[in-house]
């Protein structure tokens, strides 16, 4: 008599997978977190490269054209300040305009990868910048994305790209680089990584002197989580760090002049930059729309005025408070500041949070609706940009 019975064979032990599978199951977490993260950015940072590309490619054609040469062009005016501090360091306030108003992480990154590369100054310089420029984008795809989708993240990262002053982004200039690192120290705030925020604000501290607009975002954010007794030791860490770089370069300043307000002094006196609360911008701006005045300053103004219209805009579309505190206060700097107004709109690059609202509205038109926008906006950045660096004489 037969007897059935419900058990399986035995069988044999798997082995233990090798190769590739193996090595796959022993990657470290963050590597494999870094890899899919790239990947899934990796619209958003293509079309921002093709962007950029298009207005790279326009100033280099236009200078051809007009024998000039476009590497020379992309890091003129203070682009050569920082060539300078690369090439011959700080100059000890022996000048009026002391190089000392320039922060000092731009220029050393710049000296490093020149030392360890066969580029030119120039030449790392603008790698240096192209490669922030990068990592913005990631940055702001990473914030549209959390706040609302994909589609808006690629967005957000396109239309800073095509922004009129956007040819600065390519440029041997600091903007990226600060864009950059405000970008991700707003993105670990939003998600409470702590110690990332205040070590990457501790950085953008070192970067430009508008860290003063994200320090007190970081501050704020910190201090009401130890107040709700919120991610232990963390929120402390971050109170602490992000103010590190910005006083501690303000500090070193104020040791080589001798005297504790040392680069504030170096501003105005050597640079022409004080805090006015506005007057000198209000006027300039009225000047430019009441007069014959160049097409910059029109620019100027009209970025002005659509920033304070974006910020509104991003108040009733109740944004996170630490973008919008973040934007409010380069708003305030910015626009409050008398001198160099027609720089003022390169100064709101890193003012990204005010263009979420064109984004989400992009976002929410379609492909096609977008696609047409971007288009148009990309072409008239394009020609704005090569009428900066070969037509107008000042500095962006």
């Amino acid at each position: 008599m037969d007897v059935v019975t419900t058990e399986e064979p035995s069988r044999p032990a798997p082995a233990p997978p090798t190769g590739p599978a193996t090595a796959d199951r022993v990657r470290p977490g963050y590597v494999r977190r870094l890899r899919d993260a790239a990947r899934d950015a990796a619209p958003a940072l293509a079309l921002y490269a093709v962007i950029r590309l298009i207005g790279v490619l326009v100033v280099y054609l236009w200078a051809r054209n007009i024998d000039v040469s476009p590497v020379e062009r992309l890091t003129r005016a203070d682009g050569n300040w920082y060539l300078g501090i690369v090439q011959h360091g700080y100059d000890g306030y022996e000048k009026t305009q002391s190089n000392m108003a320039f922060f000092p992480l731009y220029p050393g990154l710049t000296a490093a990868l020149e030392r360890l590369s066969p580029f030119s100054p120039r030449e790392s310089a603008l790698v240096v910048a192209w490669l922030a420029a990068l990592a913005a984008a990631w940055g702001l795809y990473a914030i549209g994305k959390h706040l609302h989708d994909r589609r808006t993240g690629i967005l957000l990262a396109a239309l800073w790209g095509a922004v009129p002053h956007a040819v600065v982004e390519s440029m041997g200039y600091s903007e990226s680089l600060f864009t950059a690192l405000a970008a991700w120290t707003l993105y670990a705030l939003l998600r409470r990584h702590w110690v990332t925020a205040g070590v990457v604000c501790l950085f953008a501290g070192l970067t430009r002197p508008t860290a003063s607009s994200l320090i007190p975002v970081v501050g704020l954010a910190a201090l009401l989580a130890v107040v709700r007794r919120r991610d232990g030791w963390r929120p402390w860490a971050a109170l602490l760090l992000a103010p590190a770089g910005w006083l501690g370069y303000l500090a070193w300043v104020g040791t080589r002049t001798g005297r504790p307000d040392g680069w504030f002094h170096i501003q105005s006196a050597g640079w022409g930059t004080t805090f006015d609360f506005g007057v000198y911008t209000v006027d300039r701006g009225q000047q430019a729309l009441v007069q014959v005045a160049a097409l910059p300053l029109l620019v100027v103004t009209v970025v002005a005025l659509l920033s304070i219209m974006f910020f509104a805009l991003s108040a009733i579309d109740r944004q996170p408070w630490p973008l919008l505190l973040y934007s409010g206060l380069m708003l305030v700097t910015t626009l409050g500041a008398a001198g160099y107004y027609h720089s003022k709109a390169r100064f709101l690059l890193p003012a990204f949070p005010l263009l979420l609202p064109a984004a989400v509205g992009l976002a929410r038109a379609g492909w096609a609706r977008a696609g047409t926008v971007l288009v148009t906006l990309v072409a008239l950045s394009a020609y704005f940009g090569g009428y900066l660096l070969l037509i107008w004489t000042k500095s962006p």
